[in-house]
């Protein structure tokens, strides 16, 4: 529970919430749906590294810190509380799936990626509809190389990533094995196209790539051959333990504004907070926000102490959106047509708190994978 944090973990939360007040000023001059200004982005990146927080996404042999799955979901949790639109620029760049890479790959893709000269997207999604490929993306082997067909949609941050770790199915062929890889494509490889690019409804950016017998180095796959899948849900399950995090710190911002809205004056002359269905529905947020830490902060413990907790991020995932979703609909319900104005903090929140029970892992999705891991496999736990 965040009640029972270890002394170290309080004073990350509390130095989170130091930080987040402290560039809050920042965001003054900056306008809803602009880039933000290089300048403003390096003073938050500086102030980030300062107090140590900069590095936490980062392994420590390139001077990150390493911080833990307990710790980041503090970090997190903290951060999205304070609801600060510059909230993207306070951690390094994640290594993702290139954190393990060695040799060439470590030269050509995690070190720039760090140094924040290279930037990755994760190709995950196949395309769906009459016009998709007939198979998942796959791949032949041609010598040394790897000739790659296929696509990937709603591949996010795609349109300014410099390559793609992309999962492709590759055939087997004479003693060589077959099966799910992670591949580094570089997006101006010969045949790979950005077919689309769009924005989703809370703001971010995503494309749809086409692979047209793309030949990349067998050198370039992570790992190898047969764990693509397993790579591809660890990388999954970060983001979904982070999605989870960012969606109790939305709780929490969202609660507390309702709070100060309802017990500040009416044009009735009474406070809102004097009637009773106002009551009725703002309970509704504390024990939302309150049952949903507890769950977040459960798994936490569990991916951080090693053990399996595929079934538990999942669940943390689709019961931490849902319920921000709920909180944020009856906020904007209590306080109003003001809420809906664009621009408004709870208009922001209802766009991303909607697009997060998609993003990551669809809700249903996950709640199929939850029965099949009890059901199944035997995984799980209540």
């Amino acid at each position: 529970m965040p009640e029972s944090l270890p002394p170290d973990l309080v004073a990350l939360r509390d130095r989170v919430r130091d930080f987040v007040e402290e560039i809050r000023p920042l965001e003054h001059d900056l306008h809803e749906g602009a880039p933000v200004p290089e300048e403003v982005r390096r003073e938050v990146r500086e102030r980030s590294k300062a107090l140590g927080l900069f590095g936490m996404t980062q392994p420590e042999p390139v001077g990150g810190s390493a911080a833990g799955p307990l710790a980041m979901t503090v970090a997190r949790e903290t951060l999205a509380a304070g609801n600060t639109t510059l909230s993207r620029f306070v951690f390094g760049p994640d290594p993702g799936m290139l954190r393990h890479a060695e040799g060439e790959q470590r030269a050509r893709y995690l070190d720039p990626v760090l140094a924040g000269d290279r930037a990755g997207a994760f190709a995950f999604t196949e395309p769906s509809g009459p016009n998709a490929p007939a198979r998942p993306t796959w791949a032949t082997r041609a010598g040394d190389d790897l000739i790659v067909t296929g696509g990937k949609t709603f591949v996010s941050g795609g349109g300014s990533a410099d390559f793609y770790a992309t999962l492709v199915n590759i055939d087997a062929e004479g003693d060589l094995p077959g099966g799910a890889a992670m591949v580094l494509i570089d997006r101006d490889t010969p045949g790979v196209t950005v077919t689309r690019e769009f924005r989703s409804l809370e703001g971010g950016s995503h494309i749809d790539l086409s692979f047209e017998g793309v030949r990349v180095p067998a050198a370039n796959i992570l790992g190898d051959v047969g764990e693509g899948m397993p790579r591809a849900l660890g990388n999954i399950q970060e983001e979904r333990l982070a999605s989870a995090a960012n969606a109790c710190g939305i709780a929490i911002w969202t609660t507390e504004y309702v709070t100060r809205h309802i017990m500040g004056g009416h044009r009735s002359g009474a406070r809102l907070a004097d009637r009773e269905g106002v009551r009725l529905r703002y309970s509704d947020l504390r024990i939302d926000t309150y049952a949903m830490r507890a769950m977040l902060y459960r798994t936490a413990r569990i991916v951080e102490a090693g053990d399996e907790a595929i079934n538990e991020v999942s669940a943390a995932k689709v019961f931490c959106t849902e319920g921000a979703s709920r909180i944020v609909d009856t906020a904007v319900q209590l306080v109003g047509g003001q809420a809906l104005i664009e621009g408004h903090p709870l208009e922001r929140l209802y766009r991303r708190v909607r697009s997060s029970r998609i993003g990551g892992g669809a809700s249903d999705i996950l709640r199929l994978n939850v029965a099949r891991g009890v059901i199944e496999f035997g995984s799980g736990r209540l």
